[in-house]
């Protein structure tokens, strides 16, 4: 019965990491086929005068179908891609942007949503987003994406706005306001710190920075010099609350 036990438990670690990257695998390219298939639906009504058969076997044979539909859907974002990289674009998306932000739940919506993939995909020269926060207190670090620094209008401190996403679902998390002097800058990248929480902690570099005080041995970047993280993360002064 032990040896039972222990085929099928290995069997199960075997085969469950298969099957969820087949499942995600799966929803990504079923996303890909639903925006391509009214294209296919369009091709195959073009091409019917043409060749009945071939419009037939577009619209009738679903690997076919589903194929053409991710072509077409990648396709798509190549050109789209290719057209906000120019100048006429550029002003067609803010043309579009313009027009979308004068509806106002359209605008919170699609506003908050570009800055979100704005502050992941933008990593400033002076140091990656991803940071420790402390949470759920000081033993203990959650590790998150720094989107945006602010005052405070009282003592004059710098705070950070940090987004904590959640394992294994990284879309899903919550946002803290924490002292910028309380943030611990890593060496990560976003990619990195994605593949982080989505493998629960499995995958990750081999090193990360806990402390704010100390000196830094190592570096999740190769070619990272060695540096104090008090020169990364230096308490700014605060001023006396007016009185």
């Amino acid at each position: 019965m032990a040896h039972f036990q222990r085929n099928i438990l290995a069997g199960a670690v075997t085969v469950i990491p298969i099957l969820v990257t087949v499942f995600v695998f799966g929803v990504f390219v079923e996303l890909l086929s639903d925006i391509g298939r009214p294209k296919v639906v369009i091709l195959a009504n073009a091409v019917e005068p043409l060749s009945p058969d071939l419009a037939r076997w577009l619209l009738e044979v679903p690997w076919l179908s589903s194929a053409l539909a991710i072509m077409l859907t990648l396709g798509m974002f190549y050109l789209l891609g290719f057209a906000v990289t120019r100048l006429i674009g550029r002003r067609i998306l803010e043309a579009i942007e313009g027009w979308l932000t004068r509806i106002p739940l359209v605008r919170t919506v699609y506003g908050s949503t570009k800055k979100l993939i704005e502050a992941f995909n933008n990593e400033t020269d002076k140091g990656q987003k991803v940071v420790l926060i402390e949470f759920p207190h000081s033993d203990m670090k959650a590790i998150g994406i720094l989107t945006k620094t602010m005052t405070d209008t009282v003592t004059g401190a710098e705070l950070a706005a940090v987004y904590v996403p959640t394992a294994p679902n990284p879309t899903g998390g919550y946002l803290e306001i924490v002292p910028r002097d309380r943030v611990i800058l890593q060496d990560w990248t976003v990619d990195q710190a994605m593949t982080f929480i989505i493998s629960g902690g499995t995958n990750a570099p081999s090193t990360v920075r806990f402390s704010r005080t100390g000196k830094v041995v190592a570096s999740a970047n190769p070619g990272a010099r060695v540096r104090d993280i008090d020169q990364i993360a230096t308490p700014i002064p605060r001023r006396a609350p007016a009185i």
